[in-house]
């Protein structure tokens, strides 16, 4: 005999799966496949950022020494217990002062930094950490790639060159496309670095560009601000920090060009989110 009240049931049933699967409502919050992830972590005075792609690490700078507590904090409750790739783009104890408490506490598989040194402790103190770990230092340059993953087009834009008088300039910069979205990560590179980079003339326009020594005069040059043209920018700096990052001048010409900010002294944490096509602010 046909139960009507059972054939609605299964009715109702199937059509609430459907709703649940729905990818509009839940595709960045819930589904994690294939999901680009980009934390830009509140370290303070310093830059530390985090990607994450299908089970896959890329911490690019460690942030300073006195906030490496709560960045092993933050990417333990990420549960991340690999370093796929870590970048220490340049000796600053800003950018490098936590890296030898991340090898410490983190299986490190590649890294990444260019060819400078640094006569300080906190940079032996990293080479110690590497050397105990076994880890080679891969010299990160021009035109060298990252395999990351297939699906994503990692690529260095500089350094170009091994006799800079300024240590930012060393600054690895690193592009990173994932289908129609594309990323810039400057490190504390100068508009000395961004005119070399501009004069080669590559594709360097995205939708999100981390501002260069955190927003400083020094860096973002017109030109570049230009070429890049951004849809959002990050500055990764301290709150009522002594150098007065970002400076006024940079954020005036971000203001003019209709891009949107989010400072780590302001916003905290900053999480982007990107699917391949589109980006948005995870809240």
């Amino acid at each position: 005999m046909f139960n009507s009240k059972k054939y609605i049931f299964l009715i109702v049933s199937i059509l609430m799966l459907f709703s649940s699967c729905n990818l509009k409502n839940r595709f960045y919050d819930d589904i994690n496949e294939n999901i680009l992830k980009i934390h830009f972590i509140n370290v303070g005075q310093g830059d530390s950022t985090l990607l994450q792609f299908n089970n896959k690490n890329l911490l690019i700078d460690s942030g300073p020494l006195n906030s490496f507590e709560n960045t092993i904090k933050y990417l333990k409750k990420l549960k991340v217990k690999q370093l796929d790739y870590v970048i220490a783009t340049h000796p600053h104890e800003d950018h490098i002062g936590a890296m030898s408490e991340i090898i410490k506490t983190f299986e490190v598989k590649k890294f990444y930094a260019p060819k400078v040194t640094s006569n300080t402790d906190y940079f032996y103190n990293m080479i110690k950490e590497l050397k105990k770990s076994n880890i080679k230092i891969n010299i990160a340059k021009d035109q060298i790639k990252l395999p990351f993953d297939a699906k994503i087009k990692c690529v260095f834009l500089s350094p170009n060159s091994s006799n800079y008088t300024n240590l930012n300039n060393y600054s690895a910069v690193l592009k990173i496309t994932y289908g129609r979205c594309n990323f810039l990560f400057t490190g504390d590179a100068e508009s000395l670095v961004e005119q070399e980079i501009l004069d080669k003339r590559y594709n360097i326009s995205c939708q999100v560009l981390k501002l260069g020594h955190h927003g400083s005069s020094t860096s973002t040059c017109d030109q570049f601000l230009e070429k890049t043209s951004p849809n959002v920018a990050i500055a990764s700096c301290g709150k009522n920090n002594i150098f007065n990052h970002p400076n006024k001048k940079t954020l005036q010409k971000l203001a003019e060009k209709g891009v949107k900010l989010y400072r780590t002294d302001i916003d905290g944490t900053i999480v982007l989110v990107c699917n391949g096509s589109n980006i948005k602010k995870s809240n």
